[in-house]
């Protein structure tokens, strides 16, 4: 019979994406309510972005003609 296999250890906590200080388990992934805050503002304010890159719609639009 082979031995049981063993849990893989825990992953590194990853720090506050905010000011890179260990995160909280109260606020995961942040440190504090803070950095809840400021993060939240930079996703009202538009900070976090996809680049898009717009297309010439003319194909779609031969295509349904």
């Amino acid at each position: 019979m082979s031995a049981p296999k063993s849990a893989p250890p825990p992953a590194a906590a990853k720090p506050c994406p905010v000011c890179r200080k260990p995160a909280q388990p109260r606020f995961r992934p942040f440190c504090s309510a803070r950095c809840q805050t400021i993060d939240l503002a930079r996703w009202i304010g538009g900070n976090y972005r996809v680049p898009v890159v717009e297309e010439d719609g003319s194909s779609v639009d031969e295509e349904d003609a």
